[in-house]
């Protein structure tokens, strides 16, 4: 499906700290360089009909305002537009708001950098248990089905996605996702020993064999 090294090795992840909504959040940074212009890049990310070849069925009023649904998975509403270079949106999911900014960047005309924060004021309690890996994982999904639809166009098969993600091959994205988001935290001042402990127990909850917490993608 996917060079797993390659692929793990083409994302940067950052973790830090910032004041927002009159708090501290945690903030996670996921971002990718693609083989694409930006324009294409950026209808892959906003165009209804071909998020879901390689993310989630959208649907609502795709606009400053309005509000969105991800299919099985987050709400929100755009906060922000500014077509091609991103947007920023809530992110609902599971009672919580957190947040989402996509900015994008043209490197050459036909190459596009990606680059994802997602904020969300997380206790010390859940973020000792999972850090940053509890959503890092998911994103780290999601930019590798971009990068699989911009270079071929194929559309995402649910069944087969969930195939791969159980087969060896996708447990070993999950496993060293995790451990790249596990010294993405110790980079961004958390003590190595938790870390690596947060980053296992995200590890097997990806993988169902662990216990069971509070993650999303």
């Amino acid at each position: 499906m996917i060079d797993v090294t390659h692929q793990i090795n083409s994302v940067s992840r950052q973790v830090g700290k910032r004041v927002f909504k009159a708090g501290e959040a945690r903030v996670v940074t996921v971002s990718q360089s693609y083989a694409a212009p930006l324009d294409d890049v950026w209808d892959a990310c906003t165009n209804p009909e071909r998020l879901p070849r390689w993310f989630l069925p959208v649907t609502g009023e795709l606009r400053p305002g309005g509000h969105y649904r991800l299919e099985g998975n987050a709400s929100g509403t755009i906060e922000r537009c500014d077509p091609p270079k991103g947007f920023f949106v809530t992110w609902e999911y599971g009672g919580e708001v957190s947040w989402i900014e996509l900015r994008l960047t043209a490197e050459t005309e036909e190459r596009t950098r990606f680059e994802l924060e997602h904020i969300a004021h997380v206790d010390d309690e859940r973020w000792a248990q999972f850090g940053p890996g509890a959503v890092g994982v998911g994103w780290d999904l999601a930019v590798m089905g971009l990068a699989r639809h911009l270079s071929s166009g194929a559309p995402v098969d649910p069944a087969e996605a969930m195939a791969w993600s159980e087969s060896e091959e996708g447990r070993r994205f999950i496993t060293a996702s995790s451990e790249q988001w596990g010294a993405a935290s110790v980079a961004g001042g958390e003590d190595e020993t938790a870390a690596r402990a947060a980053a296992d127990r995200t590890t097997a909850f990806y993988t169902g064999a662990g216990e069971e917490g509070d993650t999303q993608a």
